[in-house]
This record gives structure tokens, C-alpha cells and sequence, in this order.
């Protein structure tokens, strides 16, 4: 049983490592792309709205679809969010996003107006917004 547990806890882990993560938005956010720079200053509370001017509500995904979204989209290790996310909230300066899980983003994004995150793009279906990366 062990032997079984192991091998399932590896398979899982690498389905996580080969996900592909897409940046998702409510479907009634006008924009159908985002730059690398605005993506992280809305993830990192830095803007609260999006190049139009519409209000962005960032959601964050609980478990290891978080670490791979932050080094791989945002450039950023875990070590340095943990740090920065420690200095904004002692500061009192911003809070981090609100945290949900991988199973109920996609559900939360299609019904919270003005919502970005992301998931594994096998996730994805009409009910949330797509929205490509540019330089």
C-alpha cells in the first residue's frame, strides 16, 4: 500500500510540474491581453486595475500551481515572495491576494467581476477569459 501511495504522490507531482499554466480573467474584462509588467503589479498589489482603467481583483491559487506561476510567469522564487508579501504586510502597505483553491478558480474568476488568476490550461473553459502574456 505504501509502494501504491508513493508512486501515486509522484505521479501527481508530476502532472503539477507539466501543467501549463494560462492567466485567466472574468469573461467581462475588455482586454484579451496583459504585459508581463502589469500582470505582476496587479498579482503584487502594486495596481489595482488593469491598462483600460477597469478595476482587477487577483486571485491567488493555493498549493504548487502557486510556486510554478511565480517562477515561471513572474520571474519570482518563493523565497522572494515570501519576503516581499512579509514587508507589504508589515507595513501595512498591501495585502496579499485572496487565496483559493486549484478546484474552485475557475469557478471564482467567472463569477467575481474584474477577477485574474490562472490554472492548468486543460481547466479552461467558456466561462472564464483567456489572456495572453506580451512583452
Amino acid at each position: 500500500m505504501k509502494k501504491f501511495l508513493l508512486v501515486l504522490s509522484a505521479l501527481a507531482c508530476m502532472q503539477i510540474a507539466h501543467a501549463e499554466l494560462v492567466v485567466v480573467a472574468h469573461p467581462g474584462v475588455k482586454t484579451s491581453t496583459i504585459s508581463q509588467l502589469q500582470l505582476s503589479k496587479i498579482v503584487l498589489g502594486q495596481s489595482t486595475t488593469f491598462a483600460d482603467g477597469s478595476a482587477a481583483v487577483p486571485l491567488d491559487v493555493n498549493g504548487d500551481y502557486r510556486n510554478s506561476f511565480y517562477t515561471h510567469v513572474l520571474k519570482r522564487s518563493p523565497t522572494q515572495l515570501e519576503k516581499y508579501w512579509a514587508r507589504m504586510i508589515f507595513t501595512g502597505k498591501v495585502q496579499p491576494p485572496r487565496q483559493v483553491s486549484a478546484k474552485d478558480v475557475r469557478s471564482i474568476v467567472a463569477e467575481t467581476p474584474g477577477a485574474i488568476s490562472y490554472l492548468d490550461s486543460a481547466a479552461v473553459d467558456g466561462s472564464v477569459k483567456v489572456l495572453t502574456i506580451v512583452q
